[in-house]
């Protein structure tokens, strides 16, 4: 088991299998690699992934002009791929599967990342949960269990001096969390954003050209952003999720309890997190 509360999709589960586009002029370019999906009550309340993350990009893009196109690849069953030269950027999505698990296509995504990341530096790579660690994996870090310790729900997250600077007049930020697998360090060539009392790498990034930030002066463009948590994940998803895995004995009473005590607690996702994934996207940071 894994890091997020969800499972597979099914056939009957695919209408994500589509793009968005707002407008064919000025469109920003984003593939979405869906790693996994939602079943059950949790699907049917928030839709699959690419439901969600579209209505997140649209939340929290940095005006109503701002167009743009998502188009999703299943790297699960399908193992398809983008040409990531016809994109902006690429997102990876949640999964329910361990980015350790020496299976065909968490191997074959790991390379597919690492190749991108080395010869691609245009190409902006944004990892969620489990994107954030086939990321640490695929770039010269790790993946490991966290001792069975979950995380879940709206959570703090503790801000470095980069992450303040990135991230602007915070010290925490609350993301939403699902997930027992972590990144136990910061590969070489990243900087950390923050860390929780239970997962040290809670976010980080690598600046282009592999540089390092300057005090006193704008951070540098970043190549790639990761978060352990789910900025993407709303009120809705997490509980139907809790509940989902509450009933199935994934998760037991206390780690429920805990989440239904703060699952209205404030959510920085889409006005602090989001704001920066487009920033990144859109290669307009400070």
């Amino acid at each position: 088991m894994s890091i997020l509360a969800c499972a597979w999709w099914t056939v009957s589960a695919l209408p994500f299998l589509r793009s968005s586009s707002i407008s064919p002029m000025s469109t920003t370019r984003i593939a979405l690699l869906v790693c996994g999906g939602l079943t059950g009550k949790p699907l049917a309340l928030n839709g699959n992934y690419y439901d969600i993350f579209l209505r997140y990009l649209q939340a929290s893009k940095p005006n109503p002009q701002t167009s743009f196109t998502l188009d999703p690849y299943d790297v699960v069953h399908e193992m398809t791929y983008p040409n990531e030269d016809d994109y902006d950027s690429i997102m990876l999505t949640g999964s329910a599967a361990s980015a350790y698990e020496n299976i065909e296509w968490t191997n074959k995504l790991v390379g597919y990342i690492s190749r991108v990341a080395d010869t691609k530096p245009h190409v902006k790579l944004i990892g969620i949960c489990f994107g954030h660690q086939i990321v640490a994996r695929a770039l010269g870090g790790e993946c490991v269990p966290n001792g069975g310790r979950w995380e879940v729900g709206p959570t703090p997250i503790e801000l470095t001096d980069i992450g303040k600077q990135l991230f602007g007049n915070h010290d925490t930020l609350n993301i939403q969390q699902m997930h027992r697998d972590h990144v136990p360090s910061v590969p070489l060539n990243f900087h950390l954003l923050a860390s929780s009392p239970v997962s040290l790498n809670q976010g980080m990034v690598r600046f282009a050209s592999l540089s390092n930030p300057m005090p006193g002066k704008p951070l540098p463009p970043i190549q790639i952003l990761t978060v352990q948590g789910h900025p993407e994940f709303t009120e809705s998803v997490v509980s139907a999720i809790v509940e989902q895995r509450f009933s199935s004995g994934v998760i037991d009473a206390e780690v429920a309890a805990d989440a239904e005590r703060r699952k209205l607690w404030k959510n920085d996702g889409v006005d602090a997190i989001g704001k920066v994934v487009w920033k990144v996207i859109m290669q307009t940071l400070m």
